[in-house]
């Protein structure tokens, strides 16, 4: 624990050191001219800043313990002054160790509080229009939960299927702490429930996969045209369909990394490729992420983030009005409130199991 410690503290040393550093670079005239390298260490300044306040309170609380306790061993002190530094010590512990925590919680989460705007991708998986309904029912849950959020919603693909489900949907969501809230939902998600189309009656389980990505600000990524190749086509969707008359369709593919795009959901072409852009960078970013974290994190697994597809995460029981999270290995009998849009239980605990794994890799 005391070697734990020494760590974090070191550590602590460093980010203050490189505040003060920011602040310098800030204060330099020469590149007063530079907005995108001010707007960076500004945002950089920002992240550290609580945690270098919460530290220097903790160095003052640390200052005051030690003359306290140096008070009381010293054996030529005035005994009022003794009985002064007593009363000081109980409450000066409570607050190095609150300080402590603190500090702790503001470097797990700095990064991923930071982050205020996500793109989601809901795909129906197994299961044909029920796969498709499930994930019409999962893009609802999300949606819910973030108008409960008071976060902004924006459309930037939507498929519908034929029963009113949800082939595929991509949706941007903005506001403070959404990454940090939903930043867990990418995986596999399984649904096991009688379907609409079963005459039988029987449970059958479908599937639908989610992606979650950190949409990047223009300071934090910086895509070169020339690694992007953009094919235009018509869109496709249904005969006779005005939009079957326009190039409209983009689809861009970034070299450097393999990833691609497409975007046909609107019928103005530059308004697809503006999306597909956005997705593409945040596409891009999550790449860049998780190549850092693979990096850093190449000895102990971190839960956020990755948004794999092929991973089950949880599975939505109908029948039993139950939904289990198979990463943290926890069941909630209240799948009802949670379709609805109640989330706040199960992001609780993930939120919770993440804050300790974290900690204990800190």
């Amino acid at each position: 624990m005391a070697e734990e410690k020494t760590t974090l503290l070191a550590k602590l040393d460093e980010i203050e050191l490189r505040h003060g550093e920011i602040e310098k670079q800030l204060a330099d005239p020469t590149i007063s001219g530079d907005s995108v390298k001010l707007i960076s260490l500004a945002k950089e300044q920002g992240k550290l800043k609580t945690t270098v306040a919460k530290y220097r309170e903790y160095k003052k609380t640390i200052a005051s313990l030690e003359e306290a306790e140096h008070i009381l061993s010293d054996n030529t002190a005035d005994e009022d002054f003794k009985n002064l530094a007593k009363e000081e010590i109980r409450p000066l512990e409570a607050k190095k160790k609150a300080l402590l925590e603190e500090i702790q919680n503001a470097l797990i989460s700095s990064d991923d509080m930071s982050i205020d705007s996500i793109i989601m991708e809901i795909r129906a998986g197994t299961g044909g229009e029920e796969a498709a309904l499930f994930a019409r029912d999962l893009f609802d849950m999300y949606t819910k939960y973030a108008e409960g959020r008071r976060w902004k919603i924006e459309h930037l693909s939507f498929s519908p299927a034929e029963m009113g489900g949800l082939r595929e949907v991509v949706i941007s969501i903005k506001g403070r702490g959404v990454w940090a809230e939903l930043g867990y939902e990418g995986g596999g998600h399984r649904v096991q429930r009688v379907p609409q189309t079963e005459a039988q009656g029987r449970i059958h389980t479908s599937a639908a996969t989610v992606a979650v990505l950190p949409e990047p600000e223009e300071v934090d990524i910086q895509i070169a045209e020339k690694d992007v190749i953009e094919h235009v086509c018509r869109s496709g969707g249904p005969g006779g369909q005005s939009v079957n008359k326009l190039n409209s369709a983009i689809k861009l593919e970034h070299i450097p990394t393999g990833i691609t795009v497409s975007m046909q959901d609107d019928k103005s072409q530059h308004k697809n490729r503006a999306k597909a852009w956005r997705v593409l960078k945040s596409k891009v970013y999550e790449h860049h992420l998780s190549q850092k974290r693979a990096e850093r994190d190449s000895q102990r697994k971190i839960m956020i983030g990755s948004g794999d597809r092929s991973e089950k995460i949880r599975t939505y029981n109908f029948p039993q009005n139950r939904v289990t999270d198979h990463r943290i290995n926890l069941s909630l009998y209240n799948l009802d409130r949670i379709m609805a849009g109640d989330m706040s239980d199960i992001i609780t605990a993930l939120r919770n199991h993440d804050r300790e794994q974290k900690l204990k890799n800190l």
